[in-house]
């Protein structure tokens, strides 16, 4: 289960109970009060007594018959709002499906969320690649194309800032595992205007990325064609790259007068 950014000490009761609803959604499936309990910090009657909270106000839903939590209606709604005001995926929907279909593979579509990367849309071929990512998940930034890509073209106090955040934990023997080595290669991506994913997160899983930048080069997003080694070779991959590289610049003029939030 991944550590967020942004702890709920001193946020009261509404960080205790935004806490409690981070715990249920990390679970993947409905859970029973045991287990959150087994990984809570707070007593029994405090967890029950947010749970209880967030049910009655509709954040979460509970199952009497299985006894257990799950995210609630309500949620669902607030998180579709969220999707269509504060993430580029709408505007980007219908470019990054004429993407997946011209080049033949899955595309994702990202944004930084608090030094991590946040997949906000993927489109996949007809033939799917089985992968970590998908619309909604959080990843790490470090050893992803998209991360790269986004952090390339941060302001040096930004970057830094997003850095201190990273793991550095080696998913792989390609995983770039220390500020340094990551440092070098968000330098040839800046240069280059491309990032690529060398099998840094998980096996068998290549990709080229692209920023995707305001008119003042601020990172907005970025979006990536991904593949296996079993299909393609990163050279072969790279063929998609006038194709990647033109889709972020259509992307990046259509979201032009969006108001991004901070």
């Amino acid at each position: 289960m991944n550590k967020q950014a942004g702890s709920s000490t001193g946020d009261g009761t509404v960080g205790k109970a935004l806490e409690v609803l981070d715990k249920v959604a990390a679970v993947g499936r409905p859970v029973r009060f045991s287990e959150l309990l087994s990984e809570s910090t707070h007593p029994k009657a405090t967890l029950y007594r947010l749970l209880q909270t967030l049910v009655s106000q509709g954040m979460l839903a509970y199952d009497e018959r299985q006894q257990t939590y799950s995210l609630g209606i309500r949620l669902v709604r607030l998180a579709h709002a969220a999707w269509r005001q504060s993430s580029i995926a709408p505007i980007a929907r219908p470019f990054i499906n004429a993407l997946s279909e011209a080049v033949g593979e899955t595309v994702h579509l990202a944004q930084l969320d608090s030094g991590q990367v946040l997949y906000v849309d993927k489109r996949n071929p007809t033939n799917a690649i089985d992968m970590f990512s998908q619309a909604g998940k959080v990843g790490p930034a470090y050893c992803t194309g998209v991360g790269k890509a986004l952090m390339a073209f941060l302001e040096p106090a930004d970057l830094d800032h997003v850095l201190k955040k990273q793991s550095f934990y080696r998913y792989t023997p390609a995983t770039l595992a220390s500020e340094a080595e990551l440092r070098a290669d968000l330098e040839k991506i800046r240069e280059e205007g491309l990032s690529y994913d060398r099998e840094e997160h998980e096996p068998g899983i290549i990709c080229i990325a692209a920023p995707i930048l305001s008119s003042k080069g601020r990172p907005v997003g970025a979006l990536s064609v991904t593949t296996s080694t079993q299909r393609k070779s990163l050279e072969q991959l790279l063929e998609a790259r006038p194709a990647l590289l033109d889709t972020a610049s259509k992307i990046a003029a259509a979201v032009e007068d969006w108001q991004f939030p901070a």
